[in-house]
């Protein structure tokens, strides 16, 4: 089976992350699997598909051209000949569909986005069963596309875009006398919150809150958001927030830390905070998505609701008014993600899916 799998680009820190993971349960089955990426953007993405041995074709032009992506993505099938199309994001998705319509090859679908775009929606909602199968990232992202979507049961599934790694960098507990070290990994976009986490330091600092141990706060990411976020950061006057820009190494990043904070105000499985349990980190993040259901609030961190500085602050005091008490609420969340993320739940699910595979 030849699977042509479609993204929208080779970006960073985007849905091209988990592209290795999932082709490579696709290959373990046998299927002969080739990415192509309608843009490159940063192409901070692209190393690890090439380290996993996939063969990747890159569009080197933009990414409002719809008609001129179209025409390369029917001639770069034409020339490859695939027995299924494999789609992620809506612009992938919706060009994918048009070309599997025209060539006669089923379509199947991520779905990714616990918010979409008013115009996205209705034609993805019109579309839909262009899609013979539809996958979910997660159980929220599932109910999500159903309701939208109108996906009915029979052409949704589920795969968890997660595979946690035993064998993780893990976080070093806080010891007395050093800085509570707090992070969050995304890119610098208003979806991510990170405003809402600077307003909630902002209240921390007027309420002349006096924790146990100072604090520090960085994130690990970069996008067209840094300028707001830098103004922002020197309005509120928090000198102990830093915007360390992308890292190429956000496992070891995330073992540096002490506390994990992901203040999205939308969000699909999010997969940096279940990295962060991974590294046996407590996790405060806001109840969207499936993070309410991966964190286990008062175990594994706090789940406040989105968009709110006060209740972020009051979490935020709440943990760093017990450091000694981190790496124990971490170790629970290390063993909750390793329980719900495992390597063979990782790979059941995929072998689910490719049951579940329209055949040639």
């Amino acid at each position: 089976m030849r699977i042509a799998y479609i993204i929208n680009s080779v970006e960073g820190g985007g849905a091209a992350g988990p592209v290795p993971a999932v082709t490579r349960i696709l290959r373990n089955h046998g299927a002969d699997v080739r990415v192509f990426a309608l843009t490159g953007r940063d192409r901070r993405g692209l190393p690890a598909m090439l380290d996993a041995g996939l063969e990747v074709s890159i569009r080197p032009d933009g990414e409002k051209d719809h008609l001129a992506a179209l025409r390369w993505i029917t001639e770069s099938l034409t020339a490859w000949r695939p027995d299924i199309i494999w789609t992620s994001l809506t612009r992938a998705t919706l060009l994918g569909q048009i070309a599997g319509q025209r060539m006669g090859i089923p379509v199947v679908s991520w779905q990714h986005a616990a918010y979409l775009k008013p115009a996205n929606r209705l034609l993805l909602r019109a579309r839909q069963k262009r899609s013979a199968l539809w996958i979910a990232d997660s159980h929220c992202v599932a109910s999500l596309t159903a309701a939208r979507l109108a996906v009915p049961a029979e052409r949704l599934a589920i795969w968890p875009l997660f595979s946690a790694d035993p064998a993780a960098p893990q976080a070093t507990p806080w010891q007395p006398g050093e800085p509570v070290r707090i992070g969050t990994l995304g890119r610098l976009h208003p979806v991510k919150g990170y405003d809402v986490l600077i307003g909630a330091l902002a209240r921390l600092k007027a309420d002349g809150f006096n924790p146990p141990a100072p604090f520090e706060v960085v994130i690990a990411g970069d996008g067209a958001g840094r300028a707001v976020l830098e103004q922002a950061i020197r309005d509120a006057g928090v000198g102990n927030f830093r915007l360390a820009g992308y890292t190429e190494n956000p496992r070891d990043f995330l073992a540096g830390l002490h506390l994990y904070v992901q203040p999205s105000r939308s969000e699909g499985l999010c997969i940096a905070v279940h990295e962060a349990m991974q590294a046996g980190l407590p996790t405060i993040a806001s109840a969207v998505g499936e993070m309410p259901y991966s964190i286990v609030d008062g175990t594994t961190g706090l789940v406040v609701p989105p968009n709110d500085e006060a209740a972020l602050a009051s979490a935020l005091a709440r943990l760093l008014a017990e450091p000694e008490q981190l790496a124990t609420l971490g170790a629970a969340a290390r063993a909750r993600a390793l329980d719900r993320f495992g390597a063979d739940a990782f790979a059941a699910a995929g072998a689910d899916i490719m049951r579940r595979l329209p055949r040639p």
